[in-house]
């Protein structure tokens, strides 16, 4: 299946139904009044956020969702039927914004959160409504009163409990694919991964989610390489992995760099409870590995957890650090 985490689609709600001009026709009443009925309501448009669902990409070829409009009045004083809703499913995650792709109306973060996002117009009214002790035979009904109908865009975050973040060829797929049954892309150049990945790891007879952001380059945050398109999905995940390639020259450069765009995104990203690894430690000397992950806990005053996605060497240490912060021990 596809990734897609961005769509534009049209929406409308159902017009309401005309209301009818009707007069009561039986034999035996000479002079049977007004019983034109009112007309239906629209059908409404809502989304609901369903779990099955990871991916924008049905709305890439389904992009205008109308809902039906309400029955016509009828005689014998007989309301027109309701048109129905149109219940348009979305992943959990999702955000509506305005056209002005800014304006936040809408964010589904639950399974089933629920919401009537456009009312259906009301029916228009018949003759009978108008009815008086003035006018005891009105010709009058009015339309049904129009639905809304607006442009929005989808937007989806992922959510997961960790995101990993890191320079292309940091070793993040082979790390997701490592603890996870999720099975990415892997190649030993840059932007191997073009699309976000969720893996689900199991350790100690607990669960989490992995997301697997693709590489983050210098001017991410102003969209360079595959920019805030991804920075998004970071956003909601508890803890950050922050990995770096232990194989680099200059590794605490690799780590200002991430850092330095994560600070320019925004969204509070700097703040949340960061994992540093040194990876690929089993293409290094002892001396080197040392040595490396000297430097980086010297500048970040944080512990250094070295490690090898290919060998394993290190891994159940981070994935029992990053535990601790979902589980609330940290």
């Amino acid at each position: 299946m596809k990734f897609l985490d961005e769509a534009k689609i049209f929406i409308k709600s159902g017009d309401g139904g005309a209301g009818c001009i009707g007069f009561r026709r039986e034999k035996f009443i000479e002079f049977g009044g007004p019983d034109g009925g009112n007309g239906g309501k629209g059908g409404s448009i809502i989304f609901e956020a369903v779990s099955n669902l990871n991916t924008l990409i049905d709305f890439r070829y389904h992009q205008h969702f109308k809902a039906e409009k309400g029955g016509q009045g009828m005689g014998e004083s007989r309301t027109g039927p309701s048109g129905k809703d149109l219940v348009i499913k979305v992943p959990v995650g999702t955000q509506i914004l305005a056209e002005d792709k800014e304006t936040l109306l809408a964010d589904f973060t639950e399974d089933g959160q629920r919401l009537v996002f456009l009312k259906g117009g009301d029916g228009g009214f018949g003759n009978e409504h108008y009815k008086s002790s003035t006018n005891r035979a009105p010709r009058k009904s009015t339309p049904g009163w129009p639905g809304e109908e607006m442009w929005v865009w989808l937007r989806l975050k992922l959510i997961a409990d960790v995101g990993v973040v890191g320079l292309p060829n940091a070793g993040k797929s082979t790390f997701l694919s490592v603890v996870s049954r999720a099975k990415p892309k892997i190649a030993d150049y840059p932007f191997t991964t073009l699309v976000p990945n969720l893996g689900v790891v199991y350790i100690h007879d607990k669960e989490f989610v992995i997301a697997d952001v693709p590489g983050l380059i210098e001017g991410a945050h102003e969209g360079v390489g595959l920019g805030t398109r991804f920075l998004g999905h970071v956003e909601r995940c508890k803890v950050i992995l922050h990995l770096i390639d232990g194989t680099l020259e200059d590794v605490v450069g690799a780590y200002k760099i991430i850092r330095h765009e994560l600070e320019l995104y925004g969204q509070d990203l700097v703040e949340k409870p960061e994992v540093l690894a040194l990876n690929k430690c089993d293409a290094l000397t002892e001396e080197a590995t040392a040595e490396k992950s000297k430097a980086l806990k010297k500048v970040t005053g944080k512990e250094v957890f070295t490690m090898s996605s290919l060998s394993r060497q290190g891994v159940p240490q981070v994935l029992d650090r990053l535990l601790s912060y979902i589980v609330g021990e940290k």
